[in-house]
Order: structure tokens, then C-alpha cells, then sequence
């Protein structure tokens, strides 16, 4: 039985469920001390004074640090995403020296023999601050005279990112039958990940040498980011992501805690652990998504597409984080989404406020430009009198032009849209929702019955070294995988790619044990250790499997091939008369000459009769770096129904057919489309980054802020087609982020389409009770 393609069960989580694992926050040291963090209470302010002094004469407090005095051991933190030449890259120090920018901005530590101390010692720091004017609506601080967030720099506009092909937007614009314009919002999202952050620093301070623990996605790019920010030599430095509760692109991260906590360890020669509350994540965690988009749509009288021009304003925060100018330039070659057109211009702004930074979160760039597209859609639809499954139709690319080259000049490998929406067609019974949608508008029902339509596709597998050259990302797509036969027959897998939720270790089990013909169990895997796993590019943007996992698959792929000239050897036969099944080495029309890899791996230990010239080792490692993105597309419908008296949305039915090419693990695949839903409905419906008017966050505590639990979400439908990827030997596409992706759109556009009857045109997200209620009322006014 091939293992790839079966559900097995996740070797992780009888040991995570249990708790007989590791994380961040439990890990301890002879010594230990713990670090706390006072924050900014202000969005802008200058820094008058800071007095560490009574706290330092608490009780148990061991040391207490300014900004100022740590700046000597602290450099900026990085951003590695200057997305144009001119940029506007501000230093921004891990803990804040000068000037404050944001409420949660660190500007003092205290560190204690225990946490609780550490916390209660903070308000004895004092701070004078003096008030500066906050940042905070996008066009206004691109206004003349607008206070600035940097003074230094004169502007609020970080960078201005062009993407323009095809006949000019402007010319078609004049000759076309319809056009359409519309403004979403991309409210401000904060993640919440299981597992709060955490640091634990571990010194030897005889050689200047350390360990980070850290609950991170990126313990590799993070080593390479600590030696740059505080000098550290990055041979000294190891850093280690234990088992990671979670992530969605908010551990994908460099963070200043991260740098105070290393410096701090560095300074005392003690270990020390930060850990944050959750309160704590809301403010200083980077936050997700923030945007304006104004979209533009031009079109024939029959609905066919001729253009589409985007605007964005981008809210970067007070700083940029790692990749925060690159989020939106993931989705700007996603706009025209799986449709056909002949000019397509966008523009990018990005915009500083003295808010918390932002950066990837789940889908990062791709959900914005699949929302405007699909949305405008259904409002095209609606102007031209179509059912919007028609229009998208008229549109789409058929699966017989693939591969196809998009006006964004993104080729696509492989897909079948009509084969997805057929399914999820028949499955959602959408003939007979859309005759029950028409008979409740008819009778004037008070709870009205809307269905949403979203066909998308998104780019993952991130990606091509040379690609990401051009975009002007300072690191490459590739990524490393080592396969270890050891002296018993057992199998280390060793990934680059760090998990946090997602199935490494089964999966990559699964595509080893395929490979070299070995029982499942008997393959472990091994990761998130610098040490241990010295080379990879980490894990985000749904490039684990697409990227680390084709890594996995060849180099097994060169442990086989490295066994054969073994096994050749042993049996007397020519390399090429040797058959390989189920793990076995047989030479053709003789099945009793045979050998198993096993017997082949300790025949190799011993080294007692190799081939001359072959080492004593069928161990191999590879590097792969991606041809191109992957591209995973699919169908999602939602009907929702909708109290007119209340406002009150319940989601009634949800039906999501995915193509993720070929897939490796149903169980885990059917969970990272629930996942992913979860998320992207939290955005339709429930999750908000608020603020007030001197730029404090008022949604800062999970009482503010609605996170859906399992009884807010519906049941959902879900299948899959299957059209493999060309572009990579497993023919696998991604799959982490596709459910937060298509499921925003289809679940805003269900609530529009059961208010539109009643005048309401369109909902700002998240379209909760309030919303919906005033809409209704604005509308009947």
C-alpha cells in the first residue's frame, strides 16, 4: 500500500495531547532568570526620562534596563523586503530609546529571579513622556503638513510599488460598456495562535555561546537575523523552535524581544525567558491585513473582462517588520484571479502609522486580492443581470488552455475551475437554495437567505531564488532535506522547514517511507534545530510540502541511487538490471538474487565489501529550489441567512471543493481547510483590530476582540478535485492557507446578497449584528 495519499493518523499528537513534549514557556535552566517588558501606554510620544532605579530595589529584581541602555548591544531589527529602490526604511530599535510610536512599544525591562516580580516590579519604572499628535487614517497622513510618524523622514509614504501590463487601463476604460468602482476595507486582524511567544536564552558565557529557544516559524532565518542585530557571531549562535503551538504567519517574525532577551543573557551570563500574555500579543505581535482597496472593473455588455485597475493604501504600522512592504506585493499578481483580461494595472502605497506594525498573516496578500476580485465580480454580476456563477464562467480559464500566462504574467501549470464548481455546485444544491432565496424575498421574510460565490486560485510554494531576487526579497525559495539510513534499517528524515501545527513529521514520514520502501514507523523526522538541521529557509507561505517536502522526496530519491551501486555490487549484477519494489533490489528474471535497502545500509556500515570508489554511506542531502510557484484553485459556496430584525448572520451551509493537486495526507489536508475556513470566516463575520482616536487598541483582550469558537462556525462540506502540479516531482500544490483565502469573500458576498433586495449595496467587514442592523437601517431611510 503506497503510504502518500493515505490517512494516517499524526504521529505528533500522542505526545502533544499528552504534554510529554516541549515548548518554549516550559523550559527551564540551573539560574534562571525572567525578563518583563513595560510598553508604551501612548500611540506618539517623546521619550523625556526613564528611571529604572526603584525597581531595581524590589525584591527579587536582578537587573533593569532602558532602551538606553541596552542601544549599545542592539542594532535596528531587520526588514528583508525593500520592495523599491527609495523605500523609507526607518531604524527600528528593539526597544524604543527616543521616541515611542505605538501603544505597546517597549521602553524598559526588568528582570527577576521569577515572572511574577518581573511583572509587578514594572510599575515601578518611571517614564515621562511627552505627547505627539498619532497616526492613524491612511489618506490623511498622506496629506501636506499631516503629523509624521518619523520625523526625520519628512513623509508617512513609505513606497509607491507599480504593476502595470497590458493595453493601457485608460483606453479601455473609454471604449468599454460597464465599468464599476468600488472601496473595500481590509480591517486590521490580530493572530492568535494557541502558544503565546516565548524566548529562553541559554549562555555559556566562557565561549560566547548560545542557545535561543523560541516559538518561532523561522529558527533558521532568525539565527542569520540575531547575529546581525546583536553582533553575536552566528557560528555561536543556535537557535531552536521546540514543538510551536501555532503561528499563521505571526511567528514568521524577527522580534525585538527576541534581540532583549539575547542581549540581556549576553550582559548578566545567565539564562533568561520571556514569555508573553495574551493582553501582551494583542499589542505587540504584528498584526494582519490593514488596507484600502479601490478597484476598478471594465467589461463588454455580454460580461466579458476587459480590465481592472487597483488601488492600494497599506497600512505598514509604526515600523517595518521582516517582510511588511512584501505582503501586498504577494497579492498584487493575484488580483485578476483565474479570469481572463486584456490590460491590468495596479498600485501600491504603503502608508506609516503609529499603530502596531504589520506583516504576514495567514494568506498574507493573497485573501485581500481574491476578496476585491470576487466581490467585484458579484457586483458586475449584479449590474449586468447574470447569476454570478454564469459571469465567472464567461471569464475563467478553460482546463484546456492550461498552462496558461495571466495578464499578471503568472503562468499557471495545471487546474480545472469548471470541474470544482461543477462539484460544488451539486454538492451546496444551489438551484434549489437560489428558488428558496427568490420565494423568502418574495413573501418579504424577516430573515433573508443569501448565498456567496467564490472561485480562486492563489500562488504558494514560495518560490523561485531568482524570482524573489527580482522582487527584491533579500533571501531565496529554496529549501534542504537529508535522509539518514542508519546501521538497524531505521530512517532520520532531517527538513529545513520548522512545523507549527502542520504534519511535518507525518507527512514527510510518509513520503520517505514511499520512497525508500520502509515501514512508516520507522521513519523519524527531525527539525526546528539549527544544530541538528543546519540549512533551510523555514516555513510560511504554504511552501512546507510544495518546497521542503519535494526536498524530503529527493533526497530519498538519492539514497535509492546510492544503494543500487551497493546492491549491484553485492548481487553481481549490472546497475541496470536491478528492479527496485517495496524496498527491495532484486536483479531481473532472478527474484531470489535480492537485497533490502536495510540489509543495504549495514552492509555499508561495516564498509567490509564496497564497490571500489563508494563511500561507506548511502546518506544523501538535497537542496531544491522551486521552477515556480504553485498554484492551488478552487470553488467555496456559503448561504447564509440574515435577521433583518437583529442583524443577526448564522452561516446555514458551507461547501469547499479544493484542488490541491496530489495530496498526501487526506486527515491533514481536511484539517488545514477547516483551519483555514475558521480564519477567514473569523474575518467576514467576528475578528477586528479597533483603536480609538489617540490610537489606543480598545479590542485588546479576547473579551473585545471575538475570536469564533467551534459553536460559531457551521459544518462544512468539503471535497477536492485533483489536477496535479507540473512543476514539481510530487505534483503537489499547498494547502495551508487556501481555506482563509476563498472563504471571506464567499461568506460577504452571501450577506450582501440577502440585504440587496432590501438596498444594502455592501458590508465593511466584519459584517457583525450592529453592522448589518445599521446598514438595513441606513438603506430603508
Amino acid at each position: 500500500m503506497s503510504e502518500v495519499g493515505t490517512a494516517r493518523l499524526r504521529k505528533e499528537d500522542a505526545r502533544l495531547l499528552t504534554g510529554q513534549t516541549r515548548w518554549t514557556d516550559n523550559i527551564d535552566a540551573p539560574g534562571l532568570l525572567h525578563l518583563a517588558v513595560l510598553r508604551s501606554p501612548m500611540a506618539h510620544a517623546r521619550i523625556d526620562r526613564v528611571d529604572v532605579s526603584a525597581a531595581l530595589e524590589r525584591p527579587g529584581v536582578v537587573a533593569a534596563f532602558s532602551g538606553a541602555d541596552l542601544a549599545p548591544d542592539l542594532g535596528s531589527l531587520p526588514c528583508a523586503w525593500p520592495v523599491t529602490e527609495d523605500i523609507v526604511l526607518p531604524e527600528h530599535p528593539p526597544i524604543a530609546v527616543d521616541e515611542v510610536r505605538y501603544a505597546g512599544d517597549p521602553v524598559a525591562v526588568v528582570v527577576a529571579r521569577d515572572r511574577y516580580t518581573a511583572a509587578d516590579a514594572l510599575e515601578a519604572v518611571e517614564v515621562d513622556y511627552t505627547p505627539l499628535p498619532p497616526v492613524l487614517d491612511l489618506e490623511a497622513a498622506l496629506a501636506e503638513g499631516a503629523p509624521l510618524v518619523h520625523s526625520d523622514k519628512g513623509t508617512n509614504r513609505c513606497y509607491d510599488w507599480p504593476l502595470r501590463t497590458g493595453e493601457d487601463f485608460a483606453a479601455v476604460r473609454q471604449r468599454a460598456e460597464v465599468t464599476l468602482k468600488r472601496r473595500y476595507h481590509q480591517q486590521r486582524l490580530i493572530p492568535n495562535a494557541m502558544e503565546p511567544r516565548a524566548v529562553v536564552v541559554t549562555p555559556v558565557a566562557a565561549s560566547d555561546e548560545y542557545t535561543v529557544y523560541s516559538s518561532t516559524q523561522i529558527p533558521h532565518i532568525l539565527r542569520v537575523m540575531l547575529a546581525v542585530v546583536t553582533e553575536v557571531p552566528e557560528h555561536r549562535l543556535r537557535v531552536v523552535a521546540p514543538d510551536v503551538g501555532g503561528g499563521f504567519g505571526s511567528k514568521l517574525q524577527v522580534y525585538g524581544e527576541e534581540a532583549i532577551t539575547l542581549a540581556v543573557a549576553r550582559r548578566l551570563g545567565r539564562p533568561v525567558k520571556w514569555t508573553e500574555s495574551r493582553s501582551e500579543g494583542y499589542l505587540a505581535t504584528h498584526h494582519g491585513r490593514g488596507m484600502i482597496q479601490d478597484v476598478e472593473i471594465a467589461a463588454d455588455r455580454d460580461g466579458r473582462l476587459l480590465g481592472l485597475k487597483v488601488d492600494l493604501l497599506v497600512d505598514m504600522g509604526a515600523y517595518l517588520m521582516l517582510v511588511t512592504p512584501g505582503i501586498p506585493i504577494l497579492g498584487a499578481f493575484m488580483y485578476p484571479g483565474i479570469y481572463k483580461m486584456g490590460s491590468y494595472e495596479l498600485g501600491v502605497t504603503g502608508v506609516f502609522t503609529t499603530r502596531t506594525p504589520t506583516d504576514a498573516y495567514r494568506g498574507a496578500g493573497r485573501p485581500e486580492a481574491t476578496y476585491a476580485i470576487e466581490r467585484i465580480m458579484d457586483e458586475l454580476a449584479v449590474e449586468l443581470g447574470l447569476d454570478p456563477v454564469e459571469l465567472r464562467r464567461r471569464n475563467w480559464i478553460r482546463h484546456e488552455e492550461f498552462p496558461y500566462t495571466t495578464i499578471a504574467g503568472l503562468t499557471y501549470d495545471s487546474g480545472n475551475y469548471e470541474a470544482a464548481t461543477d462539484k460544488a455546485l451539486a454538492l451546496f444544491d444551489y438551484d434549489k437554495l437560489r428558488a428558496e432565496q427568490a420565494d423568502r424575498n418574495q413573501r418579504g421574510d424577516t430573515v433573508r437567505l443569501g448565498i456567496g460565490v467564490s472561485t480562486y486560485t492563489e500562488m504558494c510554494g514560495l518560490a523561485p531564488s531568482r524570482v524573489l531576487r527580482d522582487l527584491r526579497y533579500a533571501a531565496g525559495g529554496w529549501e534542504a532535506a537529508s535522509v539518514r539510513m542508519l546501521p538497524t534499517g531505521k530512517v532520520e528524515v532531517v527538513t529545513g522547514t520548522s512545523p507549527h501545527g502542520q504534519g511535518h513529521v507525518t507527512c514527510w514520514s510518509q513520503i520517505a517511507a514511499d520512497v525508500l520502501g520502509v515501514p512508516f514507523e520507522d521513519v523519524q523526522v527531525v527539525h526546528g534545530d539549527t544544530r541538528a538541521a543546519p540549512q533551510g529557509m523555514d516555513t510560511y507561505g504554504s511552501r512546507s510540502l510544495v518546497v521542503g517536502g519535494t526536498a524530503v522526496h529527493q533526497a530519498a530519491t538519492k539514497v535509492v541511487d546510492k544503494a543500487r551501486k551497493v546492491a549491484a555490487h553485492l548481487l553481481e549484477a549490472s546497475e541496470r538490471d536491478l528492479e527496485f519494489t517495496d524496498g527491495v533490489f532484486s536483479v531481473k528474471g532472478s527474484p531470489d538474487a535480492r537485497r533490502t535497502i536495510q540489509e543495504i545500509a549495514f552492509e555499508t556500515f561495516t564498509s567490509h565489501d564496497l564497490p571500489d570508489g563508494v563511500e561507506p554511506t548511502i546518506n544523501a542531502g538535497h537542496l531544491t529550489d522551486p521552477d515556480d510557484f504553485s498554484y492551488p484553485h478552487g470553488t467555496h459556496l456559503c448561504a447564509v441567512e440574515v435577521d433583518t430584525e437583529t442583524g443577526q448572520t448564522r452561516i446555514r451551509s458551507y461547501v469547499a471543493v479544493d484542488d490541491v493537486g496530489r495530496v498526501i495526507n487526506p486527515m491533514i489536508v481536511e484539517g488545514q481547510v477547516h483551519g483555514g475556513l475558521a480564519q477567514g470566516i473569523a474575518q467576514a463575520l467576528y475578528e477586528e483590530a479597533v483603536y480609538d482616536d489617540e490610537g489606543n487598541l480598545v479590542s485588546g483582550t479576547m473579551a473585545d476582540y471575538l475570536v469564533p469558537s467551534a459553536p460559531d462556525l457551521p459544518e462544512f462540506v468539503t471535497e477536492r478535485t485533483r489536477t496535479p502540479s507540473t512543476t514539481n516531482p510530487l505534483g503537489v500544490k499547498g494547502v495551508g492557507e487556501a481555506g482563509t483565502i476563498a472563504s471571506t469573500p464567499a461568506v460577504v458576498g452571501a450577506v450582501v446578497d440577502a440585504l440587496r433586495p432590501l438596498g444594502v449595496r455592501d458590508l465593511r467587514m466584519p459584517c457583525t449584528p450592529e453592522r448589518v442592523w445599521q446598514a438595513l437601517k441606513e438603506a430603508s431611510a
